[in-house]
């Protein structure tokens, strides 16, 4: 899987108080009425990115490094890289993966208010939950008031659906507005009341709770590992607790009524083997016990993967170009943290960390370095100006030494007058990246700088990061089309645990422009604030910008079949059959190429060797 990406909190689902229609009985929701002269839309002409040549069935067999810390999709630990899974659920819309126009999902068709506020939508009728149960307007409603509630610990929810999203109307089962919380500009009005129902019949609380919110008071406790029902392809079928997680594939689904679902989730069922080493994982996938591998990294594609597996065509390798957006990320320093509050030692170690020599002499240059902290690919919201830092010793022992480390130790590390060494520790969460942190650690000695090697795995790693306990944290965050600052800065989350403000940094002109931005409905003043924001994070020095990877680079057994156009814009993988994390789903498993390829591995039978690149989003 894709290294370091942890999910990000931005994610369009609901908020605020409710309607009288929300609030007043069924009859009394009957009586709200659409206004007229609504301008319908459901764009039933966008291109189709799936292959009519893919066909239904097969296991497709996957992994995960480190077993989950809960299945809500909120809540305390719901934050982490299995995310991707349980988030998995549709919202009202989707969108093109090329074109990036909105597209039908839940809800069949919508209309657009002239307030800059409201967006109508029809719920499809056939909508149902992977356990039959019908999607209504009462599921939306219904994560509203989930959503707001202080039962289920999770500021970043409590505040995003109590403040973006003012009300939705209902007006019948199937008809409903939302309103967001303030006028919007078109490009962004969409992302935000674009919203995902949550099943209201599986958390409905038979008994009474203190604060009699209808959600339990216990939330958190009661559904830890209780995997809700979903309206997508793959519901959870079973866990086998620390080992493995099993989907399968819902029966008869609803949504391949619609054009743009169809073809696509191809596989029956989906099994996530735990296997907690990249390594060991990647010697279960060339024994055929894995379908496919990411080979994001340079030692696999041009080392590993090599060989008589890949010479005699059994496995094939694709590495497809995207230009999706980059999310924040690189090494994320605590300032809570004692002398990493000194904004003299963040400057010192934005110089004394490597990472251009990383790329170049360990990861071949395959991957680019990121200018800004808080990523690129969001057009006029960027800073183009902001740049990432040099590498630079001797700038970094100035800074150091203007800090009070004008010592230097025994050991070459720089101590300051009290007999603190300059060392500090870098969390991160896979193996696969120790010599990344080691050939780090080997450069800053170069500036008098110790960093040591806290590897934590998987989940508990982003758990620790979460609960503000690292000093450097080397991680990155998954992407959006429109940048987000309140959950990475406000003073709101500073010195919170799980909450995503990973630098414990904030700043009174820093809370007053993210409001600001926050707020804003005109698109030129909007992206100003939006530069002016990452200018003061730049300044702050609270992110050492790290690096990217613009594409999808997989090996997969030739049972595995892709679509005659490999890859879209936001194709980040091309293998995962949830259809999140940037993929679309649109593979399917050959089985008689499966008993075929079997039967020429015992013969001996060579097919011709296939690696393709596709350079279309380069």
């Amino acid at each position: 899987m894709k290294s370091l990406v942890k999910i990000s909190r931005w994610a369009p689902l609901l908020s605020l108080g409710f309607s009288l229609a929300v609030l007043l009985s069924a009859n009394s929701i009957q009586a709200a009425q659409l206004p007229e002269g609504l301008t319908w839309q459901s764009n039933p002409n966008e291109p189709i990115f799936a292959s009519s040549d893919a066909t239904f069935g097969g296991t497709y067999h996957t992994f995960i490094d480190s077993f989950p810390q809960t299945f809500r999709t909120v809540g305390p630990d719901s934050n982490g890289g299995f995310a991707a899974w349980t988030r998995s659920s549709l919202g009202l819309l989707d969108r093109h993966p090329n074109t990036d126009k909105w597209l039908p999902s839940i809800a069949s068709s919508w209309a657009l208010g002239d307030d800059h506020k409201t967006v109508y939508f029809k719920i499809d009728p056939n909508a149902k939950w992977s356990d039959g149960v019908p999607i209504t307007a009462k599921d939306f409603t219904f994560m509203m008031k989930m959503m707001r509630s202080k039962d289920i610990v999770d500021p970043w929810s409590n505040d995003f659906y109590t403040k973006e999203v003012s009300e939705i109307i209902v007006y019948d089962d199937h008809t409903i507005a939302v309103v967001s919380g303030k006028q919007r500009n078109p490009d962004e009005l969409m992302d935000y009341v674009n919203l995902q129902p949550r099943p209201a019949h599986f958390y409905e609380n038979p008994k009474k709770d203190a604060n009699d919110d209808g959600i339990a008071d216990d939330f958190v406790r009661r559904y830890n590992f209780k995997a809700e029902p979903t309206a997508g392809p793959y519901y959870i079928d079973d866990i086998d607790k620390g080992k493995a997680v099993t989907f399968r594939h819902v029966k008869d689904w609803w949504g391949y009524d619609n054009k743009y679902y169809q073809h696509r989730f191809n596989v029956e069922k989906i099994n996530i083997k735990v296997i907690r080493d990249q390594d060991i994982a990647f010697k279960y996938f060339e024994k055929g016990q894995l379908d496919s591998f990411a080979l994001l990294r340079p030692a696999l594609w041009h080392e590993k993967a090599t060989g008589e597996l890949y010479d005699k065509g059994y496995i094939h390798k694709a590495w497809a170009f995207n230009q999706a957006p980059v999310g924040a990320g690189g090494i994320w320093i605590n300032t809570a943290m004692p002398l990493l509050g000194d904004i003299n030692i963040r400057r010192g170690l934005e110089h004394a960390i490597d990472y251009d020599g990383m790329i170049e002499k360990l990861l071949r240059n395959d991957y680019v370095r990121k200018p800004n902290p808080m990523g690129i690919g969001h057009g006029d919201y960027d800073d183009p100006d902001i740049k990432a830092p040099d590498f630079d010793p001797k700038l970094a022992v100035s800074f150091f030494e203007k800090a009070g480390f004008t010592q230097i130790g025994p050991d070459g590390i720089r101590q300051n007058g009290k007999g603190q060494r300059l060392s500090f520790a870098v969390t991160y969460a896979t193996p696969a990246h120790t010599s990344r942190i080691a050939y780090l650690r080997e450069q800053a000695k170069l500036a008098g700088l110790d960093l040591t090697l806290n590897l934590i795995d998987g989940s508990s790693m982003f758990k620790y990061v979460l609960e503000k306990k690292h000093q450097l944290s080397f991680h990155d965050m998954s992407n959006s089309k429109i940048p987000v600052y309140w959950q990475y800065f406000s003073s709101e989350n500073a010195n919170k645990p799980q909450t995503n403000n990973f630098t414990n940094y904030s700043s009174p002109e820093l809370d007053n422009l993210i409001d600001a931005y926050r707020v804003e409905f005109d698109l030129t003043k909007k992206h100003q604030l939006s530069r002016q924001i990452q200018t003061l994070i730049n300044e702050a020095n609270v992110i050492v910008p790290g690096y990217m990877v613009p594409y999808a680079r997989e090996g997969y057994w030739r049972w595995m079949k892709l679509p005659k156009d490999i890859a879209t814009k936001q194709t980040e993988f091309l293998f995962n059959a949830n259809g999140f994390m940037g993929t679309m789903s649109t593979f399917w498993i050959d089985e008689k190429a499966k008993q075929e390829t079997k039967e020429a591995m015992k013969a001996g039978k060579a097919f011709e060797p296939v690696t393709l690149v596709d350079e279309k989003y380069k």
